[in-house]
């Protein structure tokens, strides 16, 4: 596989015009594991992505009118050592400058339910599909740094995932209102883990 295929495809790499910390470089090494690290702590990420292997992160900087087209990311995704390959189930941008350090820069998802404009404060990030059409627009004034990275998860299937979630997230809602130990939370809580036990790959 060429590397250029590697790195983002043809398509993609057509599209691309930022500029970028070279992957497997000290810097990009140590910032991706301090990203990792939170991560592996976040139970919100934890919940959503159902991860089985995230790619190191990436950086990069837009500025000066710098843009990414209209693509598709990779299904498949290996590291420039080999050491990691991943399928692409999601991906994830975690955002490094404040959204009023810049003008523009926003990530357009597109999907089945309409186009979604995205620029959020330093330290959020966003996951979606990496099936998804997106983009990024340029940016007209001052910089946009970010994070870039994907996600193998347990369970390959978008719409599985996405229920998922939701059980997950109304079991937490409900254990700070019944507690732990209420039949009802018991008895989904083990529906949840059986529906995870079907659908994951492991």
């Amino acid at each position: 596989m060429g590397g250029r295929q590697r790195d983002l495809g043809a398509q993609a790499a057509l599209a691309k015009r930022n500029a970028q910390l070279p992957e497997g470089s000290p810097a990009a090494v140590q910032a991706g594991e301090t990203i990792l690290d939170a991560l592996s702590r976040n139970p919100l990420f934890v919940a959503a992505a159902l991860p089985q292997v995230v790619f190191p992160p990436l950086f990069n900087r837009y500025a000066g009118g710098e843009a990414f087209g209209l693509h598709v990311d990779n299904s498949i995704r290996q590291s420039r050592d080999g050491s990691v390959r991943i399928r692409s189930d999601l991906s994830a941008t975690l955002f490094l400058t404040e959204p009023e350090a810049y003008d523009g820069g926003e990530l357009v998802v597109e999907d089945t339910f309409g186009t979604h404009e995205v620029k959020l404060p330093a330290g959020d990030m966003i996951l979606y599909p990496a099936s998804s059409l997106h983009r990024v627009t340029p940016v007209t004034r001052g910089a946009r740094v970010s994070s870039f990275f994907w996600i193998q998860s347990l369970v390959r299937e978008v719409a599985k995932r996405d229920l998922l979630f939701q059980i997950d997230l109304a079991i937490q809602q409900l254990s700070g209102r019944v507690g732990a130990d209420a039949p009802e939370l018991i008895s989904l809580t083990g529906g949840y883990h059986n529906l995870l036990r079907m659908w994951a790959e492991v």
